[in-house]
């Protein structure tokens, strides 16, 4: 999708949102190529509260993340898939990360840290966050039965769209979603 047409469809869902968000048939109709798996919930659904930590032995929850919208995106180094996205996810969190906006990566399973490391060296991935899940706890409650998945949470801290397989997360379909999530 081009960047006018991108513009268009932008300024027509801005017409159409509320003032705390987008409609989600406003948010459906953006879903372009590999962004149509993504699939928007009737109702937002409650999330997880187990814990997942960072390289440090750090102790997180998405609850952690309230406030802003959040990409949780479950992946493994062994996940081909998974390893093909990332570079598209560093780059969305490069673009649209801050205040109202967070990509956040949990590697679930066995993955090593000198593994993690190499890949995200190797792919040049530089904006996003090293979290582990090794029993796999987090990804067992939310209902991750397969890598990659990726949940998209609101400021409220539930999850709102769920996509399965990977996607192109930095394409002009997916910015033009978050961005109308995320608009003032």
């Amino acid at each position: 999708m081009g960047i006018l047409r991108s513009m268009v469809l932008y300024a027509a869902l801005a017409v159409g949102a509320n003032s705390a968000s987008a409609d989600t048939a406003s948010l459906e109709a953006l879903r372009e190529g590999l962004m149509k798996k993504l699939m928007f919930h009737s109702e937002a659904k409650p999330v997880s509260d187990k814990v997942f930590t960072d390289p440090d032995g750090g102790e997180h929850r998405l609850a952690d993340y309230k406030g802003k919208y959040v990409l949780v995106n479950f992946w493994a180094t062994w996940c081909a898939p998974c390893r093909k996205e990332m570079p598209s996810l560093d780059n969305l969190q490069e673009t649209l990360g801050g205040e109202r906006f967070e990509v956040v990566t949990v590697a679930t399973g066995r993955n090593t840290l000198p593994g993690i490391a190499k890949f995200f060296a190797k792919a040049d991935v530089t904006h996003l966050p090293i979290l582990l899940d090794p029993k796999q706890a987090l990804a067992r409650d939310m209902g991750v039965l397969g890598l990659p998945i990726t949940v998209l949470l609101d400021p409220e801290g539930n999850e709102i769209a769920r996509l399965s397989g990977d996607a192109q997360w930095d394409s002009d379909s997916a910015v033009a979603i978050i961005s109308a999530l995320i608009a003032p």
